[in-house]
C-alpha cells in the first residue's frame, strides 16, 4: 500500500542518518570557533545517535571548561546509578562576578515580609530549562547540547543582551539513569541503513523501558514528594533560585505533533492563579511564533493539565513561577513510520530547541512582567494567609517518630518552616505531645505549598485528569493532624527547627534483663527486626497483649511487640546488649528490658501467643505485563527504606526454578500469564505467602488463585436515551478512577493491622478493582465502609460500589496465606501510611490462622 509522506515531514530532513549543525541553529547567527561544537567531544553528530549521559555531560563540562565567563557548572549531585547531575548556570560575565548578590536579590521576591523597593529593571529574571525526566524521551536531552552549544558560543547583540537580562539554569538531564538506559536501547539497535518500521525492536524497549529511573519510578510525579535522590538535588537548587520560567521537554506518542501550555483550562489546580495562566498563554505567543518559522505543526489547551502539584511544569505555578510543558512526537528511536510520514530523531530535536530559544525570548521580552508577577503572587499569597481561618496545622505520632520526621524532611526541602512543640496539646478528640509533634504556621511564604499538602481539594470543575485527582500528605503519611484557628495558634509553644532529629534510638536496659521487647509502632520496625532476624537472633510476636514491670514501672505493649527472650539466643549477654544498642541507634527504636517471665497483665513471655518471626525471603515477580511502577515501589522500599532486597524474578527463571527458597512472593497490579499458575499455587500450598496488590488479584481470579467476588458499577448510561458522541470519552473516562484517597476500617487485633494506634487507615486508589465482602467474617481485616471517601474525585458509580466492600481479603490454601490488597499500599514511595500493612503481609502473614476464608471454600 502507498503511503503518503506529507511534506512538512520530508522537509523535517529524513535525508540520511544525520543533520549538520546548521539545520537546528537560527540562520544568519554566528558563534564563537574556540568553543567546542558537539560533535568535537561526543564523537557524533546531534541526532546521528542518542547521547549516552556520560557524553552528555563531558561536553557540558567542555562548555563550561571553554567559556568559563559564561558558563559555570555544578555538580549537584548523583543518581542511585552514580551519575552526575550537572547543572550549567549560563549568563553574562558581570552577572557572573555578582552571581550572589543577584541570588539574594532574586530571592526577595518571594519574600513578603520584604518592604524595601525592587529595581525591577537592572533585576535579571531566571530561567530553569529541564529535559528529558522520562529516560525515553530523549530529544529533550539531546537539544541541551544544542542549547548549550548555542549560549556558550553565540555572539552578536542579541546573545549580548539575552545574558545579561536573563540568567538560565540549564539541567541537561533529568533522569540520568533512565536517558542512559534508553540511549543504550536506542543505539544498539540502530542499522546503518535506518530501519523505519514501528514493529522492528528498535521501537519496542523491553521491560521496564528507559522511562524510569533506577526504582523504577516516574520522577515527574516527585516534584512535590521528593522521595529520591535525583529529586532531592534538583529541589535544592530551585529553592536557592526560585526561578520565573521552569520548562519540562517531554516526547508523547509517534503519531502526535507538539504540544505547549496552557493545557486543558477546566483542569488547572483552583490554588493556581489566573495571571498564571495568561502568563503561560503570552509566553505560548512565542512558542507559536518560533515554531511558525521552522513550519512544525503544534497544539495547546487539549490533553495535558496543570492540576497535580506534583509534576515539574505544575509545581512551579504554586510558586509565583510559569512552569511550562513540552511534549514532542517521539521517534523512540532514530527514524520511524507515523500517520504524518517518517518522524526523524534529528527533526525532534529541532523542535525540542527551537522552544528552548522562544521560552529565553519570552524571558527577556517579558522579564519585568514575569519578575512583577512573582513579587506580587507572594504578597498576595501573604494577604491570602493573613485572611483564611487556618492558621497552623498541627501533626505527629509518639508511637512513630520516624514517619514523622520523614514528613518533616519533607516540607523543609520545599523551604516550609517547621517547629516542633514544647507541651502538650489537644485539638477535639486529638492529642499531641510534645517533642514528637510538629507546627507549621499558615502565615509564611510558601503558603501555596502548606494549602497543597495538609488540605483536600472541595470541588472539581472537570471529571478527567491527567494524572491523581488527590494527595493531601498528612493522610499519605497516616498521621494525625489538626487545623489550628487563630485563637488555638495563641496557645501553642513550639520551637523552630533546622533538621528532625528523633528521640528515640536507645537501649533502656542491662546484660541482666530477663527478655528485651520494643514495639511494631514505628516505621523502621521491620528493618531492625529483619537485621536481628539476618544475625541470628531470636524472636518473638506478640499476638496477645501483655503487660510487663519496666523500670518498676507497669507497661501495656500492644499486639505485634517483638520479644526477645535472652535465654534462647546464642549470643552472649555482652554481645547481645551490644547488638541491640546498636540496632535501637539506627532504626530510631527504644529498647527496653524486663526482668521477669512472669507478666503483671496479659500473657506470660513463655506463652504460645509469642510465636517465633522467620526470616522472610521474597521474590518479586517482574517482567512484561507488570506494572513496572507498582513493582518499582515495592523493590524501593524493601531494599532502600528497609535494607531488604527482593529477588526479582522474571517468567522464564520463575518457570525454571525451585521456589522452595521463597517465603514470600509479591504480586503488583499486571498480568502474569507467562508464569506457570500450578506451580505458583503449589508452592502457597506448601506455606508460602502470596501478596497480591490491585489488578494481580484480577488476574489471580482468573487463574483460579483465589476465590473471591468483585462489584460491578451500576451503568453509566441509560440505553433507552441517545447521547451526543462527542461526549462519549469524557463520560466513560471519567468511570476510570485516577487516584483518591480512600479511608478503611481496620480490625487492630488482626496481624495485618499490627502497628497502627487508630482503627482506620488511609489507602490509595487508582484502579477499579472493587472487591466484594466476603460470607466469613474474619476474612476480610480492613474494609470500606459507608463514607469511604476521604479526599480526591470518584465518580457516584465507583463510590458506590467501593462503599460496604472489602479493601482486604485474607485467603488460606493448603498451608499458605493469600493476602489480596485491592489498593496500593506503597504509592510512589511516600504512602508511608500503607507501609505497615504491606510489611505486616511479609512478616506476620504466615500467622493469620486457618479460619480465615480459604480458597478452597470460598
Amino acid at each position: 500500500m502507498k503511503k503518503i509522506i506529507f511534506v512538512f515531514w520530508v522537509l523535517a530532513g529524513f535525508v540520511g542518518q544525520s543533520q549538520e549543525l546548521a539545520y537546528y541553529l537560527p540562520a544568519a547567527q554566528t558563534y564563537n570557533p574556540a568553543v567546542p561544537k558537539p560533535e568535537a567531544v561526543i564523537g557524533h553528530k546531534v541526532g546521528e545517535w542518542h547521547i549516552t549521559h556520560d557524553r552528555l555531560v563531558l561536553y557540558m563540562k567542555a562548555l563550561a571548561a571553554a567559556v568559563p565567563d559564561r558558563i559555570q557548572l555544578q555538580v549537584m549531585g548523583t543518581s542511585y546509578e552514580a551519575r552526575q547531575q550537572v547543572l550549567l548556570t549560563i549568563t553574562s560575565p558581570e552577572n557572573h562576578r555578582n552571581l550572589p548578590s543577584i541570588r539574594e536579590e532574586h530571592r526577595k521576591l518571594s519574600d513578603p515580609g520584604f518592604t524595601g523597593n525592587l529595581t525591577y529593571e537592572q533585576m535579571p529574571a531566571v530561567v530553569y530549562q529541564g529535559f528529558s525526566i522520562h529516560g525515553n524521551e530523549p530529544s529533550g536531552a539531546n537539544a541541551a547540547l544544542l542549547t548549550a552549544y548555542h549560549l556558550a558560543a553565540a555572539t552578536g547583540p542579541a546573545i549580548d543582551s539575552l545574558l545579561k537580562e536573563v540568567v538560565i539554569l540549564l539541567d541537561p538531564s533529568f533522569n540520568p539513569d533512565g536517558l542512559n538506559r534508553f540511549a543504550t536501547w536506542a543505539n544498539m539497535h540502530r542499522s546503518a541503513n535506518l530501519v523505519t518500521d514501528p514493529a522492528s525492536r528498535e521501537f519496542n524497549e523491553v521491560w521496564p523501558g528507559g522511562r524510569y529511573n533506577h526504582y523504577w519510578f516516574d520522577l515527574n510525579r516527585d516534584w512535590l514528594p521528593a522521595q529520591h535522590r535525583e529529586s532531592q538535588h534538583r529541589l535544592k537548587i530551585y529553592q536557592q533560585w526560585r526561578p520565573n520560567i521552569l520548562t519540562d521537554h517531554h516526547e508523547m506518542g509517534t503519531d502526535a505533533t507538539f504540544f505547549f501550555q496552557p493545557g486543558e483550562p477546566s483542569r488547572v489546580n483552583p490554588l493556581t492563579p489566573v495571571k498564571n495562566q495568561e502568563l503561560t498563554q503570552a509566553i505560548a505567543n512565542f512558542h507559536a511564533n518560533y515554531l511558525d518559522k521552522i513550519g512544525s505543526l503544534y497544539y495547546t489547551k487539549e490533553g495535558y493539565d496543570d492540576f497535580y502539584y506534583g509534576k515539574g511544569s505544575t509545581y512551579p505555578d504554586a510558586q509565583g513561577c510559569i512552569g511550562i510543558l513540552f511534549e514532542q512526537a517521539s521517534s523512540r528511536g532514530h527514524a520511524q513510520q507515523s500517520i504524518n510520514g517518517v518522524l526523524t530523531f534529528p527533526f525532534t530535536i529541532r523542535n525540542q530547541f527551537t522552544t528552548t530559544l522562544s521560552t529565553l525570548a519570552a524571558a527577556r521580552a517579558m522579564r519585568i512582567e514575569l519578575l512583577q508577577y512573582q513579587r506580587s503572587f507572594y504578597q498576595q499569597m501573604a494577604k491570602d494567609a493573613k485572611a483564611a481561618a487556618v492558621k497552623g496545622w498541627i501533626f505527629g505520632n509518639e508511637a512513630d517518630e520516624a514517619r514523622t520526621g520523614i514528613f518533616v524532611e519533607m516540607l523543609q526541602r520545599h523551604e516550609i518552616n517547621v517547629e516542633r512543640l514544647e507541651q502538650d496539646i489537644a485539638i477535639g478528640k486529638e492529642k499531641f505531645k510534645k517533642g514528637s509533634s510538629y507546627l507549621v504556621r499558615t502565615e509564611q511564604p510558601q503558603y501555596k505549598l502548606i494549602q497543597t499538602f495538609f488540605e483536600k481539594i472541595p470541588t472539581y470543575k472537570d471529571s478527567l485528569f491527567y494524572d491523581i485527582t488527590a494527595w493531601t500528605m498528612t493522610m499519605a503519611m497516616g498521621l494525625k493532624n489538626s487545623a489550628l484557628t487563630a485563637a488555638q495558634l495563641a496557645a501553642v509553644k513550639a520551637a523552630p527547627i533546622t533538621a528532625w532529629q528523633s528521640s528515640k534510638g536507645q537501649l533502656l536496659a542491662d546484660s541482666s534483663a530477663y527478655a528485651y521487647v520494643f514495639e511494631w509502632s514505628e516505621y523502621y520496625a521491620p528493618r531492625m527486626l529483619n537485621s536481628l532476624l539476618k544475625q541470628g537472633v531470636v524472636m518473638r510476636v506478640a499476638t496477645k497483649t501483655f503487660t510487663a514491670t519496666v523500670n518498676g514501672q507497669p507497661k501495656n505493649f500492644p499486639l505485634g511487640s517483638l520479644l526477645i527472650p535472652v535465654q534462647l539466643q546464642t549470643k552472649s549477654s555482652s554481645e547481645l546488649l551490644s547488638l541491640l544498642k546498636e540496632e535501637a541507634r539506627l532504626n530510631g527504636i527504644n529498647v527496653e528490658g524486663i526482668s521477669t517471665g512472669m507478666s503483671v497483665g496479659g500473657v506470660d513471655l513463655g506463652s504460645r501467643s509469642l510465636q517465633p518471626v522467620l526470616l522472610p525471603s521474597i521474590a518479586l515477580l517482574v517482567g512484561a505485563g507488570v506494572s513496572a511502577l507498582d513493582a518499582g515501589e515495592v523493590w524501593h522500599l524493601l531494599d532502600q527504606r528497609f535494607a531488604m532486597p527482593p529477588s526479582m524474578l522474571e517468567a522464564p527463571v520463575f518457570n525454571r526454578i525451585n521456589l522452595s527458597g521463597y517465603t514470600t512472593m509479591v504480586l503488583v497490579g499486571g498480568s502474569y500469564s507467562a508464569f506457570q499458575t500450578e506451580k505458583l499455587k503449589t508452592w502457597v500450598q506448601a506455606g508460602g505467602t502470596l501478596i497480591l496488590t490491585e489488578d494481580a488479584i484480577e488476574w489471580a481470579k482468573q487463574a483460579g488463585l483465589v476465590k473471591l467476588e468483585f462489584k460491578k458499577t451500576a451503568p453509566v448510561l441509560d440505553s433507552s436515551k441517545q447521547y451526543p458522541y462527542a461526549q462519549r470519552s469524557a463520560i466513560v473516562g471519567a468511570q476510570q478512577v485516577r487516584g483518591a484517597i480512600l479511608q478503611a476500617q481496620a480490625d487492630q487485633t488482626h496481624p495485618l493491622a499490627y502497628g497502627y494506634e487508630q482503627d482506620f487507615m488511609y489507602l490509595f486508589k487508582q484502579n477499579n478493582v472493587f472487591m466484594k465482602l466476603p460470607a466469613n467474617p474474619f476474612a476480610a481485616p480492613i474494609q470500606y465502609g459507608s463514607q469511604p471517601l476521604a479526599s480526591g474525585f470518584i465518580t457516584q458509580q465507583n463510590l458506590d460500589v467501593i462503599k460496604k466492600s472489602a479493601a482486604v481479603l485474607v485467603q488460606t490454601s493448603g498451608n499458605g496465606r493469600i493476602i489480596c490488597i485491592g489498593d496500593n499500599p506503597n504509592f510512589r514511595a511516600y504512602w508511608l501510611g500503607g507501609s505497615k500493612l504491606f510489611m505486616n503481609a511479609v512478616f506476620f502473614g504466615r500467622l493469620i490462622e486457618a479460619g480465615s476464608a480459604t480458597a478452597e471454600e470460598e
